[in-house]
């Protein structure tokens, strides 16, 4: 059995040390745990913890509020959290406590939740400036502006209150963006046990299966491996693949479709993020070849363009130009090159971006420009390149031959001094690694 990964305490507390450097010690900062969400009546969706209070505490408990003080002797590093209750233990599970939380997770103090209302403005008081997060929670934000009134009714006193507030993320996107040695281990474990869970989804597919037959099998090797969806998963057969965002996961998969499927594990927090596209009988057609094939050539060419100091942007122009030379070449785009890209007319069959940031969201913080250029890699971060064609199944437009093909390549890719590595390439990607993937004797009947 692969033994568990986690990140240690002392990686946490350096997050914590860093991010209290950039803020500067007459600053607070203020990061609440995220809300339990009801479902229905007394059940609740399952618990995902902030990942800001996640990346910085490890933290997995809801109602807990992180209060970072720069330069405070008393400590820096405050947890508000609930305190030990035998009889809702019985029920919802064991709680840390704020004994458990020091002993744990190396805060310097911690409290129970319910002091936050009498602590809480005396922190403020004599802090210039606040980071907090606005706008994610009114209702916090609403507590928040009660205490810093609170301290603004005692200026006759001498109290100072905060006079600048400030968004947390500016600060803390930046450390996020860029993955530590610790983190990458988990991401590795995410991409590994993601990619396991393809294979095996490959390795059942047959036509007449259903699409929820395949999310399952896959979801069944996520948690197998301790690890759970980063997000819904996706499982288009034949035109539903061509729905960015389908969800309903119920079509069974006919003789000759195509089958595409995103869906990446989260472990520890930490979220992998694949797509593929292979036919459900094993074999790919002409038409679906040529355009499976023109989508990993321009996977191919934005990878090349992930190397340190390259505009993050210039991995989309590539993989965009490629595919529209390939568009034309098939027939199913007319005219020149240059006036094709000038005017987008690819959009009519590549709707999005090739990529985003991946790291504790599957949709990762960090800026994409700055000063209004695409900003440059630098090592450590870590980003999807997912180009995809998507041609209606109404598309008179094109030949029938065309119609209601829907691709998609995705992988999970880290930038390093020494050239992009490809955290999801142990998965097969090609046709012919396709096809030899579901030929595979240990395929199921």
């Amino acid at each position: 059995m692969t033994k568990p990964l986690s990140i240690p305490a002392k990686a946490y507390a350096r997050r914590r040390r860093q991010l209290m450097r950039m803020a500067g010690d007459d600053a607070i900062l203020v990061l609440p745990a995220a809300p339990e969400r009801i479902r229905s009546r007394d059940t609740h969706y399952p618990f995902r913890q902030d990942s800001d209070l996640l990346y910085l505490t490890g933290f997995p408990e809801p109602e807990a509020v992180l209060v970072l003080v720069p330069g405070r002797k008393h400590g820096e590093t405050l947890l508000f959290c609930r305190e030990r209750d035998l009889e809702r233990e019985g029920w919802d599970g064991p709680r840390f406590g704020p004994e458990g939380a020091v002993e744990a997770f190396g805060m310097d103090d911690a409290y129970p939740i319910t002091d936050l209302d009498d602590i809480l403005p005396g922190l403020l008081e004599g802090r210039s400036r606040v980071y907090y997060h606005f706008g994610r929670d009114q209702e916090f934000d609403l507590k928040l502006i009660g205490w810093l009134n609170r301290v603004r009714a005692m200026v006759r006193q001498g109290a100072q209150p905060p006079h600048e507030f400030l968004e947390l993320g500016h600060l803390l996107d930046e450390l996020r963006l860029f993955k530590d040695r610790d983190e990458l281990k988990l991401m590795r474990r995410a991409a590994e046990i993601s990619v396991r869970a393809h294979e095996a989804a490959m390795r059942i597919a047959r036509p007449g299966i259903r699409e929820y037959e395949l999310q399952a099998e896959i979801e069944r090797e996520f948690r197998r491996h301790d690890a759970q969806p980063a997000y819904g998963s996706i499982v288009g057969a034949g035109a539903n693949a061509c729905v960015l965002h389908y969800h309903a996961n119920a079509a069974a998969a006919k003789d000759g479709d195509l089958v595409l499927i995103d869906a990446g594990a989260e472990y520890r927090g930490y979220a992998a993020d694949i797509t593929r596209t292979f036919p459900v009988n094993g074999r790919f057609t002409a038409a679906q070849r040529a355009l499976h094939d023109l989508v990993c050539d321009a996977q191919a060419a934005a990878l090349a363009q992930a190397r340190v100091g390259v505009p993050y942007e210039a991995g989309h122009v590539a993989a965009v130009e490629t595919l529209t030379e390939g568009l034309l070449r098939l027939g199913l785009l007319k005219g020149k090159l240059g006036k094709n890209l000038a005017d987008g007319s690819y959009k009519r069959f590549y709707r999005h971006k090739t990529g985003h940031w991946l790291g504790l969201d599957v949709h990762d913080v960090g800026e994409y420009r700055i000063d209004g250029q695409s900003r440059l890699l630098e090592p450590g971060m870590v980003f999807t390149i997912e180009p995809g064609l998507y041609i209606g199944a109404d598309d008179t437009s094109v030949e029938a031959k065309w119609r209601g093909i829907g691709i998609r390549i995705e992988d999970d890719v880290l930038v390093t001094a020494d050239g992009p590595t490809v955290l999801t390439d142990a998965l097969a990607r090609r046709a012919d690694q396709v096809e030899a993937l579901m030929a595979d004797p240990a395929r199921a009947a």
